[in-house]
């Protein structure tokens, strides 16, 4: 039998870099959930915007707020509906709680539900804090093999995959990635075990041009070298800079696909060159149905993502790593809710 406290420690954004850590009541599931210990966080440039910002688009902190979306633990409670075998296991964490009824969930596109209650998302709490619910089946086993930070950041993976798929990469693409931080750097993971042959990735970024390389993608300095040449099968914008948006475009052969995963501002396109060279241009919002291949990927070694945790925090550490978030050589910062400071945040001798 686990023994639950009444009580967990959460880090709560109250306002624009207004975070305070104060004790909640431990959750108690629904039916149809599971109580999870949460082991493992990964901070997200969207955490980092609420922090910053307050707001993202149309989602405004408007009451404090949990942030952190990408999370791993293990099972120790169960709701009335949930087999009490699951209790002990642990999982990696899809944050998200669709209504399953609505046109978009039925046709299987349950990212698109306009009643979904995801993580981190106002008015939805999320995973900065030790204990956190979720329906059963978005609970997803992970094995020994599959580590706790790894089990976390099978979510970003999950963002790669969706991009993967949008594009329809296959057996014997060029794609070209702009962005070498960790969604580029996932994506381009993900294309290559898709069967992508030449994958390159763009950055203006020294520092993350040589993070990219040391996964064996091939990289390019944009500013320096052009990529119009390169033909892509599939173009994916994983920086949100405009300028690398439409790079790609141009570098994207007639007939190529162009994928937008980055959150850029609004900008003109040019309808004839869309047109004339018959383009497809699309979005990703989230992921569908992807826990299950990122599983597989990372347990046959064709993705890596432990290495790209360089940081780890404790639970009253949560503004340092929102602060340092994309700061150096900083890939991927974990927070660790069960631990309250991590004397040393600093890993593989980052700064």
């Amino acid at each position: 039998m686990v023994l639950i406290p009444s009580t967990m420690t959460a880090s709560v954004l109250r306002g624009v870099k207004d975070l305070i850590v104060e004790e909640r009541p431990v959750p108690v599931p629904a039916a149809d959930e599971v109580l999870i210990r949460v082991h493992s966080v990964g901070v997200c440039g969207s955490d980092v915007h609420y922090f910053q910002h307050g707001r993202i688009g149309p989602y405004v902190v408007e009451s404090p707020l949990v942030l952190g979306h990408e999370a791993s633990g293990t099972i120790v409670a169960v709701g009335a509906d949930v087999d009490e075998s699951r209790v002990g296991r642990r999982v990696a964490i899809e944050p998200q709680r669709p209504c399953r009824v609505c046109e978009f969930c039925r046709e299987g596109a349950y990212n698109l539900c306009p009643k979904m209650e995801f993580y981190a998302t106002p008015p939805i709490d999320g995973a900065f804090c030790e204990y956190v619910l979720i329906q059963d089946d978005f609970a997803y086993d992970v094995p020994d093999s599959i580590s706790d930070h790894a089990a976390a950041l099978m979510e970003p993976l999950s963002v790669g995959i969706a991009a993967a798929q949008k594009g329809g990469i296959e057996v014997g693409n060029t794609v070209l990635i702009a962005g070498g931080g960790p969604i580029g750097i996932l994506t381009g993971q993900v294309a290559r075990a898709f069967g992508a042959t030449d994958v390159v990735v763009a950055d203006i970024n020294a520092g993350r041009r040589a993070l990219a390389a040391g996964y064996g993608l091939r990289v390019v300095d944009p500013a320096v070298d052009s990529t119009e040449q390169l033909g892509a099968h599939v173009f994916v914008d994983a920086s949100g800079a405009t300028p690398a948006i439409l790079n790609g475009i141009r570098s994207t052969r007639a007939g190529g696909t162009v994928v937008l995963v980055g959150s850029a501002d609004e900008f003109p396109l040019s309808v004839p060159e869309i047109a004339m060279r018959e383009l497809s241009v699309t979005g990703t919002f989230r992921y569908t149905n992807t826990w299950p291949i990122a599983r597989s990927l990372l347990i046959s070694g064709l993705v890596e993502v432990d290495s790209l945790v360089t940081h780890e925090y404790g639970i009253e550490q949560v503004e340092d790593a929102l602060v340092g978030e994309g700061a150096g050589n900083s890939l991927k910062r974990m927070v660790l809710p069960g631990v309250r400071t991590v004397e040393n945040p600093h890993m593989r001798g980052t700064a």
